[in-house]
């Protein structure tokens, strides 16, 4: 049976799964201004899922909240726990998530301190039998990786991952110890989709990073032969991405998405996640015509979102 990452037109362009961006507000107001092939969640620890008290559930339980109009809607985790990441893949699946993604390619000290993220780069036994646990749930697993380490190892690390059967591998084009200090190598990308050709593998194969918006994302896919792409901070304040509008968003439209995504984050995220997580946005929206800069610098003296909407309700009756 097909996985339903096989049956979507191709290429692929979906939404990474950013820390603290790609939250549940976020994604809705995407899936309105123009829904990717694929939406990600936040990456979320498994050990947390399954460790963590009462209060935590509840607030590690809100990176997992998804709506209809997200679908398909994959959960990316990430722990170095097979047990672990066994437990939280089937309660993901009971949730009603579409799939699973394994983060194997965090660059933060934190997680790599944890053997999490690129770390297992470094262990393809452990990644390999993380892969297998989170099968066990039944849903398509994917992984988002990187080329290497420290160095390029992309010829020894990308069969490792071929060879447990994957619906989908996002491969970073830098090592981890590049973070995101050099240019995205996509000529690597292309070798992985050689490698992957080479050894008669169905993987698909998507690339990621340094992409600036959808017809960036066209050419360097198609010059890669891969299969799709993921992109990242191209969404900062453009829920339209995807959508591939012709034109610039104008002031009016920044300030009425900047108020949805307001009232969406009060809605869903309000009792649990701290208003200094909105802030991060407000540059990408703001920003771009004569005096954008005072007016953000208002926005940011905000400490409820209550606050922020009136600012940006009564720049639009202004007008």
């Amino acid at each position: 049976m097909q996985s339903f990452w096989q049956t979507l037109p191709k290429p692929l362009f979906v939404q990474a799964p950013m820390e603290d961006v790609t939250d549940a507000a976020f994604r809705s107001l995407i899936a309105r201004y123009g829904r990717p092939s694929i939406m990600f969640t936040e990456f979320t620890s498994a050990d947390g899922l399954v460790l963590a008290p009462p209060a935590g559930q509840k607030m590690l339980r809100k990176k997992l909240l998804f709506s209809e109009s997200e679908r398909p809607i994959v959960a990316q985790l990430f722990t170095a726990s097979p047990v672990r990441m066994e437990a939280a893949a089937r309660l993901v699946a009971e949730l009603g998530f579409d799939g699973i993604d394994i983060n194997m390619g965090c660059p933060v000290k934190e997680v790599v301190d944890t053997g999490c993220g690129a770390a297992l780069i470094k262990n393809p036994a452990l990644a390999r039998e993380l892969i297998r646990s989170a099968q066990k749930a039944g849903l398509p697993i994917s992984v988002k990786t990187r080329i290497g380490y420290n160095i390029d190892e992309l010829d020894t690390w990308l069969p490792e991952l071929l060879a447990e059967n994957l619906a989908a591998i996002t491969i970073h084009a830098r090592t981890r110890k590049e973070m995101s200090d050099v240019p995205a190598r996509w000529n690597t990308i292309a070798r992985a989709v050689a490698l992957r050709d080479s050894l008669g593998s169905k993987t698909l194969i998507l690339g990621n990073g340094d992409i600036k918006d959808m017809a960036d994302a066209r050419e360097k896919v198609k010059a890669a032969k891969c299969d799709g792409a993921m992109l990242g901070r191209a969404i900062y304040g453009n829920p339209w991405l995807f959508a591939e509008r012709t034109e610039a968003p104008t002031r009016e439209e920044k300030i009425k998405a900047l108020l949805e995504h307001l009232a969406l984050f009060e809605e869903l995220l309000g009792t649990t996640t701290n208003y200094a997580t909105m802030k991060k946005h407000f540059k990408a929206y703001i920003s771009g015509w004569d005096g954008a800069k005072e007016f953000r610098m208002r926005l940011m003296e905000t400490e409820t979102s209550g606050a922020a909407r009136e600012i940006l309700g009564n720049a639009i009756l202004s007008e």
